[in-house]
């Protein structure tokens, strides 16, 4: 990274609005910042070049807006930090709002900063400075951001900056949106400016719950005889993970995992239960059905898991640990069912394992250590072609002296393949259940994971792959290595299930599922894409001999610093309970749990 876009040094001693905006980027410790150019920013542009020298923050070139919020998405879930994303007037926030939504969904901090104007109408130029300009750009992004604002000043630009580092960085952690006058911006700033002092502007403090409410769970742990853990959104420490495993032991409590969020508790520990999978398995709802107690950590739709389980669980006793009550809205219902709980703590999960162990006197044990990657699965025919569990079995051996973290999988992808051992061996999905993010995600947890001893390593769908391939030319710009293969079945495979099951209840052919989805004929070249874009590409491949031998390849690229692509040509196919609770109606989940 340090051989590119470094600039020459700037002997201009004016000052302008944007040279401060640029310094409290530097105040708040944001290291990069992601951005596709635009007009409306320009100021801000030549203050982090010219007067900052593009260090601290650093700019990242981006070639679309989505992927400048993604790859700040995929940094936040390595780091729990915010990274900055700029984007265009109208147009450039247009193009992000898909994954503003994600990071929303998903609960992690970034700072995205717009610009309008002139908001003075008599210093607009003819044209393009009206259809890029708003009087409320906010109100393009308002229903997924935890806060914005779009202040009219140098003095309350920088005051908004802070605070929306501030409300960002709170728990529940989300999004948040500034947007900036370009007259501000471009003002000559003739008169003394005092800083604010950034360090005066405190996060609060984690809410602890009382004693009296400890007293309460710890009564409810103690009198259960079969309680269950729902480890849901928690963080990325390695000593709360720790005393997660430490409180499950002291209370014999089993525990479920969600592969929507990340790596929560290891999956080869004896009270993990079932595997990790979008949707409840069979496995899990036995768990839930058989418990008299049921601890829900910030599991996400902690209801609509209860219900798919059946009746006997919903009618468990309920403690719900968790703050996502703070940031709901209605635009987009991400907050899911209404939580029916018996006890309702309103704090951080992992404050309140915390608080409970210090107060019980409960220790844990030594935080997990960075072990190489354990895959379940074994390879049975190594010619045979490819599919997803043979694509996971055969990662597995060839990457099994490799310290490896999963970035994304696809929704194809079991939960019993792999086994998860450290906060950072997988990192979740994107949140919106949308595609197009992967790529940008991959991007900015590769670049928090640079300078460690872990692997970044994605398997992306072909059609997350395919809207998001130009995210992979700024890895190859800033040289941030990562193995990213593309399970390629050829097809938007989610709506063949979809298409199936209609067709299925309208007594038409099912032979059809494939017509509008499927992506062949001419067959798309991945891995020239790939190439395009300057990275490293190999494939297609299409049996598990020949994944493995383009691994070994493609990892001494990776080590040498590259970004590397394989296109492995797998069957479709998904796992039998990802099926069935992708299409599974609210009615259909009421008769099954009637039949109970």
């Amino acid at each position: 990274m340090e051989k590119v876009e470094n600039p020459v040094a700037s002997g201009s001693e004016g000052l302008w609005g944007s040279d401060l905006i640029a310094e409290i980027l530097r105040a708040l410790d944001v290291e990069f910042v992601a951005l596709n150019p635009g007009s409306s920013f320009r100021g801000l542009r030549d203050s982090l070049v010219n007067r900052l020298g593009n260090k601290d923050p650093r700019m990242l070139l981006c070639l679309h807006e989505e992927h400048t919020v993604a790859i700040a998405h995929g940094w936040a879930k390595v780091t729990g930090r915010p990274m900055a994303a700029i984007v265009h007037a109208n147009v450039g926030l247009m193009h992000a709002t898909m994954s503003i939504y994600n990071a929303w969904c998903d609960r992690v901090p970034v700072l995205v900063f717009g610009a309008t104007g002139p908001v003075d109408a008599a210093e607009r130029r003819p044209w393009i400075d009206w259809i890029h300009t708003s009087r409320d750009q906010a109100a393009l992004v308002r229903p997924y951001v935890k806060w914005d604002d779009q202040p009219a000043s140098l003095p309350a630009s920088l005051e908004a900056m802070i605070r929306g580092a501030t409300i960002a960085k709170t728990a529940p952690m989300a999004p948040v949106y500034v947007c900036f006058d370009v007259s501000v911006q471009e003002e000559e700033v003739t008169d003394p400016v005092k800083l604010p002092d950034v360090s005066r502007f405190a996060l609060p403090a984690p809410t602890v719950p009382s004693r009296e409410t400890l007293v309460e769970l710890h009564t409810l742990l103690q009198t259960s005889k079969s309680p269950v853990f729902l480890m849901g959104r928690v963080s990325r420490s390695a000593e709360d993970w720790a005393r997660r495993v430490a409180l499950a032991e002291e209370f014999n409590a089993r525990v479920l995992t969600d592969i929507k969020l990340g790596a929560a508790f290891p999956t080869d520990h004896a009270l993990h239960t079932g595997a990790p999978g979008f949707f409840m398995s069979p496995d899990g709802a036995k768990v839930l059905n058989e418990a008299d107690l049921i601890v829900s950590f910030d599991w996400v739709d902690v209801a609509g898991t209860l219900k798919q389980a059946g009746p006997v669980a919903e009618a468990a006793k309920l403690v719900q640990v968790s703050v996502d009550h703070q940031l709901h809205n209605g635009w987009s219902m991400d907050h899911q069912a209404a939580v029916r709980a018996d006890l309702h703590i309103a704090s951080e999960p992992d404050v309140v394992i915390k608080a409970l162990c210090e107060e019980t006197g409960i220790e844990a044990g030594s935080p997990p250590e960075n072990l190489p990657a354990k895959c379940i699965g074994t390879v049975s025919d190594e010619s045979a072609p490819l599919d997803v569990d043979s694509l996971a079995a055969a990662m597995g051996e060839a990457l099994s002296d490799d310290v490896v973290s999963l970035v994304r999988l696809p929704l194809s992808w079991g939960g019993d393949s792999w086994h998860f051992r450290h906060p950072l061996d997988y990192l979740g999905y994107d949140g919106g259940a949308g595609i197009a993010s992967g790529p940008g995600m991959l991007v900015g947890a590769a670049l928090a994971l640079r300078d460690t001893d872990r692997l970044p390593v994605a398997v992306l769908g072909d059609g997350d792959f395919l809207m998001g391939v130009s995210a992979f030319w700024t890895a190859a710009r800033y040289g941030i290595p990562f193995l990213a293969i593309i399970a390629n079945n050829r097809s938007f495979y989610n709506d063949e299930i979809h298409q199936e099951k209609v067709a299925i209840s309208r007594d038409r052919p099912v032979e059809n599922k494939w017509i509008g989805q499927h992506i062949g004929g001419p067959d798309i070249d991945l891995a020239a894409m790939a190439r395009a874009q300057g990275g490293t590409a190999f494939g297609p491949v299409s049996t598990a001999a020949e994944l493995k031998y383009v691994i070994k390849e493609g990892l001494a690229a990776v080590k040498a610093g590259q970004p590397v692509v394989i296109d492995a040509r797998i069957t479709p196919g998904y796992t039998k309970a990802m099926s069935a609770g992708m299409t599974r109606t609210a009615e259909e989940t009421a008769e099954a749990d009637e039949g109970q």
